[in-house]
């Protein structure tokens, strides 16, 4: 009892002492305060400084500085408006270390802050030195780390600064300003979404600054307003955020990878925004900078695997039996896991129209990114691509016609993945009827070299039987004369009869049937020889082991007898070989 009693006269006394230096300090700054008011700029000038240097720069307590912070707050926020530009620096710093020492600075919030709104968050900023302009906001930046949740009932106050700041034609302020956004965003979610949205137009209209380091603290920025708004903006932002997956800075394109994220993650109304976030985050799983590529697989990774913690009941038995790979997948990818395949098989309805839509963007790197995009797609989609086939063929049609050679080479990558996720007989389907009517009459070329890849991208043993399938229908008069009329179609054609010559050669029975229609093509158009020809050229370009580098001379040799025959008596031999 006899030590708490002792503790508490101490307590006591440390207080009253603290109360004497305050009044101390007071009575001597009393003269200072009286010239703040005089009309000469000197003067006041000496006062500020003076006030200064006997009370911040002091050492005083915390809390004799707290009661002379009380008593000093009103005379300096009159010198806020000071015309002196010296006055006003030498204000806001003494202003800045108090709000820094005190032990409760939300004391000298009802008037610290009206007094910065009036000056800092009107239509026409108050304050015409930028420098200035700076040093407020980094104050404010401070109120919001010290003050906190205390700053709820100034929300508006702070909303309405912000607004200004952040469209400054100072690029520090700007900075500046968008951390102190994201601080307050994290202070005061409860109240933070009420008018989070008044934030959302200056951002993007900073977005697009020249300064790197500006584009990044707006998107980051942008990110905390999202995640702790409303939710009624997002659209008019990811019109934007995608502008930026283009932008020449790495620093950039990390930060929208890392904004993209973390709104997978944590955003409230995320599942609604699935079909719209993924193309973004996955678009920079491609990104030239493997920091960036490391990122994006990262955040997929979670991403998926908080979507599988979160529907593990829905995807119970898929989690006990398709954990296995499919038959022939790529050997040089890593399969992506559950939880981001069935996020996007069940998005694919409406990425599918999103990538037919930006695959003919007049942008040739919207086209090339959009290309890009449609391999990742698949990968994830595997043999659930089948139910929206005919709208990727149509897609892979139209972007083999383009003039970029990377979104030709893209598309074909993708049509490869087709081969090898899809059954033949299903794709075989569609794709015949289309080469034989293509749907453009101008590049009616496109379907056969989609064919082609296609073809490259199935397995041998799969295939196989339907060798004779494909070869009888580029055989049919119509088809082999219309392609070769039109540019571009000798190329496809030989492209697609090297696949079938390659994947018929494990078979001496398949080869020479093959052959057979192939040599049907001779009677159809004296250019068919050449075709031919050039097909088998492709084949012996590619590296084969020395049982099938046999197999195909055995076919050339058998190819020249027929053709041999065939020039000497115009109609094919029959001649048995098998």
């Amino acid at each position: 009892m006899s030590t708490r009693n002792n503790f508490n006269s101490k307590m006591a006394a440390m207080a009253t002492g603290d109360e004497h230096a305050s009044s101390e300090v007071l009575r001597g700054l009393a003269r200072h305060l009286n010239c703040l008011n005089e009309d000469n700029k000197a003067t006041r000038k000496r006062a500020l400084e003076a006030i200064k240097k006997e009370t911040v720069d002091k050492g005083l307590s915390s809390s004799a500085l707290q009661e002379v912070f009380s008593s000093l707050l009103k005379p300096l926020l009159k010198c806020l408006s000071d015309p002196m530009e010296r006055c006003r620096e030498t204000t806001i710093a003494v202003l800045t270390e108090f709000i820094r020492c005190v032990p409760k600075p939300e004391e000298s919030l009802p008037y610290l802050m009206p007094c910065l709104a009036q000056r800092f968050g009107e239509n026409e900023i108050l304050e015409p030195a930028e420098e200035l302009r700076l040093s407020a906001v980094e104050m404010l930046t401070l109120i919001v780390e010290v003050c906190g949740k205390n700053l709820a009932p100034y929300l508006s106050e702070v909303i309405n600064i912000l607004q200004r700041t952040i469209v400054d034609p100072f690029p520090d302020v700007k900075r500046e300003s968008c951390k102190c956004t994201v601080n307050f965003a994290k202070c005061v979610p409860e109240h933070f979404h009420m008018q989070a949205e008044c934030l959302i137009k200056p951002l993007m209209l900073t977005i697009a600054h020249q300064h790197t380091r500006v584009r990044v603290s707006v998107i980051e920025a942008t990110g905390a307003v999202i995640l702790h708004g409303s939710g009624k903006k997002v659209d008019d932002v990811l019109s934007h955020l995608a502008q930026r997956l283009f932008d020449d800075s790495p620093q950039v394109r990390k930060a929208v990878t890392a904004v993209v994220g973390d709104w997978l993650l944590h955003f409230r109304d995320r599942y609604s925004y699935f079909h719209k976030l993924i193309p973004l985050l996955l678009s920079t799983i491609n990104d030239e900078i493997p920091e960036i590529r490391l990122l994006a697989v990262d955040l997929w990774k979670q991403v998926g695997a908080q979507w599988e913690k979160e529907n593990e009941d829905d995807i119970k038995d898929k989690m006990d039996f398709l954990l296995t790979p499919p038959p022939h997948y790529p050997s040089e990818v890593e399969r992506p896991g559950l939880g981001c395949r069935e996020l996007v098989v069940r998005n694919l309805g409406k990425l599918v129209l999103a990538i037919t839509h930006d695959v003919t963007d007049w942008l040739v790197p919207t086209r090339v990114k959009t290309s890009q995009l449609l391999s990742v797609l698949l990968l994830h989609a595997e043999d659930h691509c089948i139910q929206h086939l005919p709208a990727l063929l149509a897609t892979l049609y139209r972007a083999c016609t383009d003039s970029e050679r990377d979104v030709v080479n893209n598309c074909l990558a993708a049509a490869k993945l087709i081969g090898t996720f899809v059954p033949p007989p299903v794709f075989l389907k569609l794709l015949l009827d289309h080469v034989a009517s293509p749907h453009s009459s101008s590049h009616p070329w496109a379907p056969l070299m989609v064919l082609a890849a296609v073809l490259g991208g199935c397995s041998r043993p799969l295939l196989k039987p339907h060798i004779q399938q494909v070869a009888n229908a580029l055989a049919q008069p119509d088809v082999c004369q219309g392609y070769q009329q039109v540019s571009r179609g000798n190329g496809c054609l030989c492209e697609t009869l090297s696949c079938l010559l390659c994947y018929s050669s494990h078979g001496f029975t398949r080869c020479f049937c093959v052959s057979s229609e192939f040599l049907k093509l001779l009677e159809t158009s004296s250019c068919s020889a050449e075709i031919i020809l050039l097909s088998l050229c492709l084949i012996f370009a590619k590296p084969y082991s020395r049982s099938e580098f046999c197999f195909f001379c055995l076919f050339v040799v058998s190819f020249f007898f027929f053709y041999r025959q065939f020039m000497i008596s115009s109609k094919p031999c029959s001649l048995n070989l098998c």
